[in-house]
């Protein structure tokens, strides 16, 4: 398994608990991609699965948004998904081993207020990978869409704004075990999306 991400310390110590190969990579840039691949290919001969899931937010009101913040979320949630969808792809059809392609991310279901960069992303997001199941499904690469609602994480710090803990919100063990299961099915048919919603979310 090797893993991807900005920043050295975090990508390091992220590596060291789960037993992965570490590659410094942006996936916001063309170059750090392609490097991320041929080092995965170099390292472990072929590439079976692929989490798709780097993001971050912005939220403001929309009459204080400002165009640099936009960019940066859409060049990291859309673009960053293109290039290692893409760099994915090509990969598979290299290949002749089994194929699966996993595509991780909160979607776009619904709006909401200050969101207008955060969510446009998701939403594009989704609409890429319908139009990547309808383009990769011939070549037996299976495309999945996994759409958790709020997560326990630290995206929140990070996006600036608090996350109250209480044992209603998700884990990331929850969203793991609902992969495992899709990833598990049998290849002669597959999932292609799947929400996950808190029983009873409170703030």
């Amino acid at each position: 398994m090797a893993i991807t991400g900005r920043d050295k310390r975090r990508l390091a110590d992220a590596a060291s608990s789960l037993g992965a190969h570490a590659i410094q990579a942006d996936v916001t840039k063309e170059a750090d991609v392609e490097r991320a691949y041929g080092e995965v290919l170099a390292k472990f001969g072929d590439l079976d699965i692929l989490v798709n899931n780097a993001g971050f937010g912005v939220f403001k009101n929309l009459v204080d948004f400002d165009l640099p913040s936009f960019e940066a979320v859409f060049a990291t949630n859309v673009t960053g998904a293109m290039l290692n969808g893409s760099g994915c792809g090509k990969t598979f059809h290299r290949t002749t081993a089994r194929k699966h392609r996993q595509y991780l991310s909160t979607a776009g279901l619904t709006g909401a207020a200050n969101g207008t960069a955060y969510y446009a992303s998701k939403f594009a997001l989704r609409g890429m990978t319908e139009c990547w199941r309808a383009e990769l499904r011939k070549h037996n690469i299976r495309v999945f869409l996994v759409n958790p609602s709020e997560v326990l994480t630290n995206f929140s710090v990070v996006a600036g704004f608090e996350q109250k803990e209480n044992p209603t919100k998700l884990r990331a063990e929850d969203i793991a075990h609902m992969v495992k299961a899709i990833l598990e099915m049998d290849d002669r048919g597959f999932t292609p999306e799947l929400s996950i919603f808190a029983t009873n979310p409170r703030n």
